[in-house]
């Protein structure tokens, strides 16, 4: 199940939901990257980073994301800038945590441009439970099936409009179907 080099593919049926707003149903097909496997001298663990430079996150428009059933209006986009995934993998349970970080960039057409949006998080193939949120992962299969789970709090934009609209600093949720292998 398990190479020098690891392949990262994120698949359709991801979520996402910031506050009590209803949660983003995204379709992230086609994103992910390759794995760089870092030396680690726990022989069941795989320590696992992706380069920013070469991952690919779909952004969330009216063709890869529904809110509330509907797609997202024509001309909103969100796209996301990942600057850190990384973490372990264990190659005995399947268990899976990654440090993700990354900055969301919302806009409105060519016209409105809106201060980036920070997330830090540990995507995990276990349980997360915050104020708002809760999520299960699921560990890493034998045919590279995982989904991952995280909860962040984002912060403070800055821009008085976003940040009363999204209630800023405000809870997070992410889930992440995807493929490892």
């Amino acid at each position: 199940m398990f190479d020098y080099s690891m392949q990262l593919k994120s698949l359709d049926g991801c979520r996402l939901a910031i506050g009590k707003y209803p949660s983003f149903r995204y379709n992230a097909y086609g994103g992910g990257g390759e794995a760089i496997l870092l030396p680690n001298k726990k022989s069941n663990l795989l320590h696992i980073s992706f380069s920013s430079k070469t991952f690919s996150i779909p952004p969330l428009t009216s063709k890869t994301t529904k809110f509330l059933s509907l797609p997202l209006p024509p001309g909103f986009k969100i796209e996301m800038y990942m600057e850190q995934l990384e973490g372990t993998i264990d190659k005995n349970s399947g268990e899976t945590v990654l440090k993700f970080e990354s900055k969301f960039l919302f806009s409105i057409g060519t016209i409105l441009m809106f201060p980036k949006l920070i997330v830090k998080t540990l995507l995990t193939s276990g349980k997360v439970k915050g104020k708002f949120h809760e999520g299960e992962g699921h560990v890493l299969q034998g045919n590279g099936a995982i989904k991952l789970v995280g909860i962040s709090i984002i912060p403070k934009t800055g821009n008085k409009i976003l940040d009363i609209f999204l209630g800023l600093p405000n809870e997070a949720l992410a889930e992440l179907k995807c493929e490892i292998k």
